[in-house]
Protein backbone atom coordinates (compact mmCIF):
# COMPACT_ATOMS: atom_id res chain seq x y z
CA UNK A 1 0.00 0.00 0.00
CA UNK A 2 1.74 3.26 -0.86
CA UNK A 3 2.04 6.11 1.40
CA UNK A 4 -0.04 8.67 -0.27
CA UNK A 5 -3.06 6.17 0.02
CA UNK A 6 -2.86 5.83 3.69
CA UNK A 7 -2.78 9.01 4.03
CA UNK A 8 -6.25 9.63 2.92
CA UNK A 9 -7.68 6.98 4.89
CA UNK A 10 -8.79 7.64 8.67
CA UNK A 11 -6.53 5.91 10.95
CA UNK A 12 -6.70 2.49 11.90
CA UNK A 13 -6.26 3.00 15.76
CA UNK A 14 -6.45 5.91 17.27
CA UNK A 15 -6.04 7.12 21.03
CA UNK A 16 -6.50 10.59 22.30
CA UNK A 17 -5.03 11.39 26.18
CA UNK A 18 -5.93 7.85 27.92
CA UNK A 19 -5.64 8.16 31.50
CA UNK A 20 -6.11 4.77 33.08
CA UNK A 21 -5.43 4.30 37.15
CA UNK A 22 -5.45 0.51 39.35
CA UNK A 23 -5.69 2.31 42.81
CA UNK A 24 -2.93 4.48 43.54
CA UNK A 25 -0.82 3.00 40.29
CA UNK A 26 -1.28 4.90 37.49
CA UNK A 27 -0.91 2.60 34.15
CA UNK A 28 -1.77 5.22 31.72
CA UNK A 29 -0.89 9.24 31.65
CA UNK A 30 -2.08 10.71 28.59
CA UNK A 31 -1.46 7.48 25.99
CA UNK A 32 -1.57 9.19 22.44
CA UNK A 33 -0.95 6.52 19.57
CA UNK A 34 -2.45 6.53 15.59
CA UNK A 35 -1.64 3.71 13.63
CA UNK A 36 -2.03 4.06 10.04
CA UNK A 37 -3.71 1.52 7.80
CA UNK A 38 -2.47 -1.61 6.67
CA UNK A 39 0.73 -1.17 8.32
CA UNK A 40 2.56 -3.05 11.86
CA UNK A 41 2.54 -0.82 14.41
CA UNK A 42 5.01 -1.41 17.61
CA UNK A 43 3.86 -0.23 21.42
CA UNK A 44 7.72 -0.92 22.87
CA UNK A 45 8.79 -0.62 26.45
CA UNK A 46 9.30 -2.68 29.32
CA UNK A 47 6.76 -4.82 31.65
CA UNK A 48 4.95 -2.08 33.18
CA UNK A 49 5.12 0.47 31.10
CA UNK A 50 1.17 0.26 29.98
CA UNK A 51 1.43 -1.71 26.97
CA UNK A 52 -1.12 -4.58 27.77
CA UNK A 53 -3.38 -1.44 29.59
CA UNK A 54 -3.54 0.39 26.07
CA UNK A 55 -4.44 -3.35 24.16
CA UNK A 56 -7.06 -3.74 27.07
CA UNK A 57 -8.76 -0.56 26.35
CA UNK A 58 -8.58 -0.82 22.43
CA UNK A 59 -10.28 -4.08 22.63
CA UNK A 60 -13.42 -2.88 25.13
CA UNK A 61 -11.47 -5.23 27.77
CA UNK A 62 -11.30 -2.60 30.17
CA UNK A 63 -12.68 1.22 30.25
CA UNK A 64 -10.45 4.77 30.20
CA UNK A 65 -10.48 6.69 33.19
CA UNK A 66 -10.55 9.65 31.18
CA UNK A 67 -9.47 10.16 27.06
CA UNK A 68 -10.97 8.31 24.14
CA UNK A 69 -9.87 6.25 21.92
CA UNK A 70 -11.34 4.44 18.33
CA UNK A 71 -10.52 1.20 16.50
CA UNK A 72 -11.18 0.80 12.81
CA UNK A 73 -13.36 3.83 12.93
CA UNK A 74 -15.77 2.82 16.01
CA UNK A 75 -15.60 4.65 19.26
CA UNK A 76 -14.30 1.46 21.80
CA UNK A 77 -16.67 3.22 24.50
CA UNK A 78 -19.63 4.10 22.05
CA UNK A 79 -19.81 1.16 19.88
CA UNK A 80 -17.71 -1.10 22.03
CA UNK A 81 -19.80 -4.65 19.95
CA UNK A 82 -18.55 -2.78 16.16
CA UNK A 83 -15.14 -2.92 17.69
CA UNK A 84 -15.25 -6.71 18.49
CA UNK A 85 -16.27 -7.19 15.01
CA UNK A 86 -13.24 -5.63 13.37
CA UNK A 87 -10.69 -6.64 15.47
CA UNK A 88 -8.85 -9.65 15.78
CA UNK A 89 -6.86 -10.92 19.78
CA UNK A 90 -3.89 -12.70 20.61
CA UNK A 91 -3.31 -12.50 24.28
CA UNK A 92 -0.43 -13.39 25.98
CA UNK A 93 -2.10 -16.29 27.64
CA UNK A 94 -3.42 -18.71 24.87
CA UNK A 95 -7.00 -18.98 24.62
CA UNK A 96 -7.01 -21.91 22.74
CA UNK A 97 -9.05 -24.88 24.34
CA UNK A 98 -6.60 -27.77 25.43
CA UNK A 99 -8.40 -30.87 25.16
CA UNK A 100 -10.03 -29.37 21.85
CA UNK A 101 -8.14 -30.18 18.24
CA UNK A 102 -6.61 -27.39 16.73
CA UNK A 103 -9.51 -27.90 13.87
CA UNK A 104 -11.96 -27.75 16.48
CA UNK A 105 -10.69 -24.45 18.52
CA UNK A 106 -10.64 -22.56 14.51
CA UNK A 107 -14.34 -23.97 13.76
CA UNK A 108 -15.89 -22.72 17.19
CA UNK A 109 -14.26 -19.11 16.52
CA UNK A 110 -15.64 -19.09 13.26
CA UNK A 111 -18.73 -20.05 14.18
CA UNK A 112 -18.44 -17.36 17.18
CA UNK A 113 -18.00 -15.26 14.51
CA UNK A 114 -21.27 -16.20 12.17
CA UNK A 115 -19.15 -17.78 9.39
CA UNK A 116 -21.61 -19.91 7.08
CA UNK A 117 -20.61 -23.71 7.36
CA UNK A 118 -18.57 -24.03 3.64
CA UNK A 119 -16.88 -20.57 4.33
CA UNK A 120 -15.65 -21.50 7.19
CA UNK A 121 -14.05 -25.04 6.34
CA UNK A 122 -12.63 -23.36 3.50
CA UNK A 123 -10.95 -20.78 6.15
CA UNK A 124 -10.34 -23.34 8.69
CA UNK A 125 -8.54 -25.42 6.02
CA UNK A 126 -6.34 -22.39 4.71
CA UNK A 127 -5.41 -21.22 7.99
CA UNK A 128 -3.75 -24.61 9.20
CA UNK A 129 -1.61 -24.99 6.31
CA UNK A 130 -0.66 -21.47 6.67
CA UNK A 131 0.34 -21.96 9.51
CA UNK A 132 1.87 -25.26 9.22
CA UNK A 133 -0.61 -27.15 11.54
CA UNK A 134 -2.41 -29.18 8.74
CA UNK A 135 -0.31 -32.04 10.17
CA UNK A 136 -1.55 -31.51 13.74
CA UNK A 137 -5.00 -30.41 12.80
CA UNK A 138 -6.86 -33.39 14.45
CA UNK A 139 -4.33 -33.68 17.65
CA UNK A 140 -5.72 -32.29 20.78
CA UNK A 141 -4.09 -28.83 21.49
CA UNK A 142 -2.48 -30.22 24.80
CA UNK A 143 0.09 -32.11 23.25
CA UNK A 144 1.29 -28.81 20.72
CA UNK A 145 4.47 -27.74 21.21
CA UNK A 146 5.01 -23.90 22.42
CA UNK A 147 5.27 -22.58 18.93
CA UNK A 148 2.27 -24.44 17.61
CA UNK A 149 0.28 -23.28 20.06
CA UNK A 150 1.19 -19.80 19.15
CA UNK A 151 0.60 -19.94 15.71
CA UNK A 152 -2.70 -21.27 16.44
CA UNK A 153 -3.21 -18.84 18.92
CA UNK A 154 -2.40 -16.05 15.49
CA UNK A 155 -4.54 -18.41 13.57
CA UNK A 156 -7.69 -17.85 16.13
CA UNK A 157 -7.40 -14.44 15.81
CA UNK A 158 -7.26 -14.56 11.83
CA UNK A 159 -10.41 -16.72 11.36
CA UNK A 160 -13.34 -13.72 10.64
CA UNK A 161 -10.54 -11.24 8.72
CA UNK A 162 -10.53 -8.66 11.06
CA UNK A 163 -9.47 -5.33 10.13
CA UNK A 164 -6.93 -4.70 13.07
CA UNK A 165 -5.19 -7.39 14.54
CA UNK A 166 -4.01 -6.78 18.41
CA UNK A 167 -0.65 -8.93 19.22
CA UNK A 168 0.46 -8.36 22.48
CA UNK A 169 3.77 -10.04 23.43
CA UNK A 170 3.02 -12.34 20.76
CA UNK A 171 6.56 -14.31 21.07
CA UNK A 172 7.34 -14.08 24.95
CA UNK A 173 8.61 -17.59 26.09
CA UNK A 174 9.99 -18.93 22.19
CA UNK A 175 13.17 -20.25 21.12
CA UNK A 176 15.27 -18.22 18.70
CA UNK A 177 13.94 -20.26 15.98
CA UNK A 178 10.35 -20.54 16.62
CA UNK A 179 10.49 -16.76 17.24
CA UNK A 180 11.79 -16.09 13.81
CA UNK A 181 9.36 -18.17 12.16
CA UNK A 182 6.77 -15.63 14.19
CA UNK A 183 8.31 -12.72 12.89
CA UNK A 184 8.11 -13.91 9.60
CA UNK A 185 4.16 -14.53 9.22
CA UNK A 186 3.82 -11.38 10.97
CA UNK A 187 5.40 -9.42 8.68
CA UNK A 188 3.57 -11.15 6.02
CA UNK A 189 -0.29 -10.32 7.66
CA UNK A 190 0.59 -6.37 6.74
CA UNK A 191 2.68 -7.01 3.74
CA UNK A 192 0.50 -9.82 1.91
CA UNK A 193 -2.68 -9.35 3.57
CA UNK A 194 -2.95 -5.22 3.66
CA UNK A 195 -4.08 -5.71 7.68
CA UNK A 196 -3.31 -3.51 10.47
CA UNK A 197 -1.04 -5.39 13.06
CA UNK A 198 -0.68 -3.58 16.73
CA UNK A 199 2.15 -5.30 18.56
CA UNK A 200 3.19 -4.95 21.76
CA UNK A 201 6.55 -5.79 22.40
CA UNK A 202 9.49 -5.71 25.70
CA UNK A 203 12.02 -7.28 22.50
CA UNK A 204 14.05 -4.43 21.18
CA UNK A 205 15.12 -6.30 18.20
CA UNK A 206 11.61 -7.61 17.50
CA UNK A 207 10.25 -4.14 17.49
CA UNK A 208 13.15 -2.66 15.05
CA UNK A 209 12.77 -5.86 12.80
CA UNK A 210 8.54 -6.08 12.01
CA UNK A 211 7.32 -2.37 13.05
CA UNK A 212 7.24 0.14 10.26
CA UNK A 213 6.55 2.93 12.95
CA UNK A 214 6.68 2.59 16.68
CA UNK A 215 6.04 4.51 20.10
CA UNK A 216 8.39 3.82 22.67
CA UNK A 217 6.56 3.77 26.64
CA UNK A 218 7.74 4.85 29.52
CA UNK A 219 5.59 4.32 32.37
CA UNK A 220 2.32 4.86 31.09
CA UNK A 221 3.16 7.85 28.37
CA UNK A 222 4.87 7.64 24.76
CA UNK A 223 8.01 9.03 25.53
CA UNK A 224 8.95 9.39 21.22
CA UNK A 225 7.52 8.01 18.18
CA UNK A 226 8.32 7.39 14.76
CA UNK A 227 10.17 4.76 12.20
CA UNK A 228 12.90 2.51 14.01
CA UNK A 229 15.20 3.52 11.28
CA UNK A 230 14.12 7.85 12.01
CA UNK A 231 14.71 7.34 15.69
CA UNK A 232 17.98 6.15 15.35
CA UNK A 233 19.04 8.67 12.63
CA UNK A 234 18.66 11.60 14.87
CA UNK A 235 21.54 10.10 17.01
CA UNK A 236 24.07 11.43 15.42
CA UNK A 237 27.83 9.39 15.29
CA UNK A 238 28.25 6.65 17.64
CA UNK A 239 27.27 5.15 20.64
CA UNK A 240 29.96 4.72 23.14
CA UNK A 241 29.39 2.43 26.21
CA UNK A 242 31.89 2.25 28.87
CA UNK A 243 31.51 -0.14 32.37
CA UNK A 244 33.09 1.10 35.18
CA UNK A 245 35.52 -1.07 37.70
CA UNK A 246 32.96 1.07 40.51
CA UNK A 247 30.26 3.02 40.78
CA UNK A 248 30.85 6.68 40.99
CA UNK A 249 28.71 9.09 43.37
CA UNK A 250 27.21 12.39 42.87
CA UNK A 251 30.27 14.50 42.58
CA UNK A 252 31.46 12.06 40.46
CA UNK A 253 29.14 12.26 38.02
CA UNK A 254 29.32 15.96 37.68
CA UNK A 255 33.35 15.85 37.48
CA UNK A 256 33.13 12.75 34.38
CA UNK A 257 30.12 14.77 32.72
CA UNK A 258 32.36 18.03 32.53
CA UNK A 259 35.66 16.09 31.66
CA UNK A 260 34.03 14.04 28.77
CA UNK A 261 31.49 16.79 27.90
CA UNK A 262 34.42 19.10 26.67
CA UNK A 263 36.22 16.45 24.29
CA UNK A 264 35.72 17.17 20.95
CA UNK A 265 32.96 15.64 18.77
CA UNK A 266 31.53 14.13 22.22
CA UNK A 267 28.28 15.07 23.39
CA UNK A 268 24.61 13.50 25.16
CA UNK A 269 26.99 12.38 28.05
CA UNK A 270 25.37 10.09 30.75
CA UNK A 271 26.56 8.83 34.08
CA UNK A 272 24.60 6.45 35.70
CA UNK A 273 26.12 4.13 38.66
CA UNK A 274 29.11 2.07 36.92
CA UNK A 275 27.91 2.63 33.40
CA UNK A 276 28.67 5.88 31.32
CA UNK A 277 26.74 6.66 27.93
CA UNK A 278 28.25 8.70 25.60
CA UNK A 279 27.93 10.08 21.42
CA UNK A 280 30.69 10.83 19.92
CA UNK A 281 30.89 11.74 15.95
CA UNK A 282 33.61 9.35 15.33
CA UNK A 283 33.37 6.45 17.95
CA UNK A 284 36.50 4.53 17.84
CA UNK A 285 38.19 7.75 17.23
CA UNK A 286 36.99 9.22 20.18
CA UNK A 287 37.93 6.44 22.27
CA UNK A 288 41.62 7.32 22.97
CA UNK A 289 40.63 10.53 24.32
CA UNK A 290 37.65 9.66 26.84
CA UNK A 291 39.45 6.45 28.38
CA UNK A 292 42.52 9.10 28.83
CA UNK A 293 40.07 11.75 30.50
CA UNK A 294 38.22 8.71 32.49
CA UNK A 295 42.04 7.64 34.08
CA UNK A 296 42.81 11.28 34.39
CA UNK A 297 39.86 11.82 36.41
CA UNK A 298 40.77 8.34 38.28
CA UNK A 299 38.49 6.19 36.85
CA UNK A 300 39.06 2.30 35.96
CA UNK A 301 37.65 0.94 33.00
CA UNK A 302 36.01 -2.66 32.62
CA UNK A 303 34.69 -2.39 29.66
CA UNK A 304 34.40 0.34 26.85
CA UNK A 305 32.29 -0.72 23.37
CA UNK A 306 31.71 1.60 20.32
CA UNK A 307 28.49 0.71 17.83
CA UNK A 308 26.22 2.11 15.74
CA UNK A 309 22.73 3.74 17.08
CA UNK A 310 20.01 0.76 18.30
CA UNK A 311 16.70 1.71 20.23
CA UNK A 312 17.98 0.66 23.10
CA UNK A 313 20.32 3.95 22.75
CA UNK A 314 16.87 5.70 21.90
CA UNK A 315 15.15 4.27 24.98
CA UNK A 316 18.34 5.68 26.85
CA UNK A 317 18.14 9.44 25.12
CA UNK A 318 13.86 9.60 25.67
CA UNK A 319 13.49 7.69 28.46
CA UNK A 320 16.55 8.63 30.58
CA UNK A 321 17.63 5.16 31.46
CA UNK A 322 18.69 1.96 30.01
CA UNK A 323 15.73 -0.39 28.70
CA UNK A 324 17.49 -2.75 30.66
CA UNK A 325 17.33 -1.24 33.65
CA UNK A 326 13.60 -0.27 33.14
CA UNK A 327 13.09 -3.72 33.16
CA UNK A 328 14.86 -4.36 36.07
CA UNK A 329 13.09 -1.84 37.68
CA UNK A 330 9.38 -2.80 36.53
CA UNK A 331 10.08 -6.47 37.99
CA UNK A 332 11.22 -5.15 41.48
CA UNK A 333 8.01 -3.19 41.54
CA UNK A 334 5.74 -5.81 40.86
CA UNK A 335 7.44 -7.94 43.19
CA UNK A 336 7.16 -5.44 45.76
CA UNK A 337 3.50 -4.62 45.05
CA UNK A 338 2.81 -8.37 45.08
CA UNK A 339 0.42 -7.78 41.97
CA UNK A 340 1.04 -8.28 37.98
CA UNK A 341 0.94 -4.48 37.45
CA UNK A 342 0.14 -2.85 34.95
CA UNK A 343 1.80 -3.82 31.88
Amino acid sequence: MSTSSRGTRAPAVETRQLIKTYGEVTALNGMDITVEPGTVFGLLGPNGAGKSTTVKILTTLARPDSGSATVAGHDVLSHPDRVRRAIGVVAQNSGADPVATGRENLQLQGRLYGLARADLGRRVAELLDRFRLADAADRPVKGYSGGMRRRLDVALGLVHRPEVLFLDEPTTGLDPETRATMWDEIGRLAGEDGMTVLLTTHYLEEADRLAERIAIVDRGRIVVAGTPDSLKGELRGDAVHVELRGAVGEAGRTLLKGALGGLPGVHEVLVDGRRVSVRADEGAAAMPALLAALAHAGVGVATATVARPSLDDVYLRYAGRRYSEAEAASAEDRVLAGTGGAR
